[in-house]
């Protein structure tokens, strides 16, 4: 692969962040039910309230989501909450975005 095709590949990864953190309006509680075009294989509700069940959604919406799917599923003060954990679980270029465009910390 190009040095052109992995830069290019790395923007578009970064361009599914959104720019600010204020930008995110996922739900603070309550039980979320992710469209199948973000997962597959069965599991598609996730409760907010529940920790281990909130990570799990985080980073599939990370993982897989668009730049609107992340705005909507994603509440950006349990992410700050999360972020700890969710940073070893998500890409280096999704990790860097974040980091970046969210202003979440980048170190451990």
């Amino acid at each position: 692969m190009a040095l052109a095709d992995v830069l290019s590949w790395r923007r578009g990864q970064a361009a599914r962040i959104p720019e600010r953190l204020d930008e995110l309006r996922g739900p603070a509680q309550g039980v979320v039910v992710l469209p199948v075009h973000l997962t597959w294989h069965g599991l598609r509700e996730f409760d907010v309230s529940d920790a281990p069940s909130r990570v799990r959604l985080y980073t599939i919406v990370l993982s897989q989501g668009k730049r609107n799917d992340i705005a909507r599923f994603l509440h950006p003060e349990l992410l700050r909450r999360d972020w700890p954990q969710l940073r070893g679980l998500v890409t280096s270029e999704v990790r860097h975005a974040c980091v970046r465009r969210l202003g979440l910390p980048g170190s451990r």
